[in-house]
């Protein structure tokens, strides 16, 4: 099945440093694309894998799971880390679960952890009918583009599937137990107002990770699609002077792979 025009993975070849970046559920590279070409143009090497079953129709990611998901970030961050001599993990939304598992999972393989409008759980009475309803119903209302600024659309699915959301709450409830191996340095980010991810979602995770260095940071102008919102600015800014922060050779020239 062809990819949707804009939904394609993007990797981009920089420097010494990596940061493989997640997208969300239903969604696609499209909504990290200018977050990874900002960072890829300061030096940076840059990965957005399309998750199976993402970017073409919903038919497709009816047929996968959290753990195809979770796989092909894994195989992501594998490459890089072949090529780099520091890797970062980023997401939005549950690609921010995936971000958190990459580094429970790597441990020192991450040097840190940047997450925007993190998922941790799926809310709603709704969530505990899945196991159930997703053999008598196949699909539900989609959930893209949540997006503040006029004008601006997200790529992602018009349905979603219920197995998948089923897997979905597997895989929330499963990286929930794993938070506390999280030790790397934290960045989150979150919308003050997002229609898809309570603020409860964010403050769980803060509370249950490890990590000495924690920074949050709220984005008063964005919904949840933060990254092509209104904030969008100040998430490429913060996340640059994080990761140049833990690696000072961000930006500087010379830096090549490997050391």
């Amino acid at each position: 099945m062809p990819v949707l025009p804009g939904a394609e993975p993007y990797r981009r070849e920089g420097g010494e440093v990596g940061v493989l970046l997640c997208h969300g559920f239903t969604g696609s590279p499209q909504s990290l694309r200018p977050w990874a070409r900002y960072l890829s143009g300061h030096g940076l090497t840059v990965s957005v894998p399309l998750l199976p079953g993402h970017g073409t129709r919903w038919e497709d990611m009816a047929l996968t799971g959290w753990p195809d998901w979770y796989a092909e970030v894994d195989r992501a961050l594998r490459l890089l880390r072949e090529r780099c001599a520091r890797v970062f993990v980023a997401g939005l939304s549950m690609g921010g679960a995936l971000a958190l598992r990459l580094a429970a999972k790597h441990g020192e393989g991450v040097e840190g952890v940047v997450v925007v409008n993190p998922a941790n759980k799926v809310h709603g009475l709704s969530a505990y009918t899945l196991p159930m309803a997703r053999h008598l119903v196949r699909t539900t209302k989609g959930i893209r583009s949540d997006i503040a600024k006029e004008g601006a659309l997200e790529i992602g699915y018009d349905r979603v599937p219920l197995h998948a959301a089923h897997s979905l709450r597997t895989f929330l409830r499963l990286v929930d137990g794993e938070l506390p191996q999280v030790t790397q340095p934290l960045l989150l980010l979150r919308s003050v107002r997002d229609h898809v991810v309570p603020a409860a979602d964010s403050a769980r995770i803060l509370s249950r990770v490890s990590s000495t260095d924690v920074t949050e940071i709220l984005l008063e102008q964005s919904y949840h699609v933060a990254t092509l919102d209104h904030d969008a600015d100040r998430i490429f800014d913060e996340s640059l002077a994080f990761i140049g922060r833990l690696a000072p050779s961000v930006g500087k020239e010379g830096t090549t792979a490997g050391g």
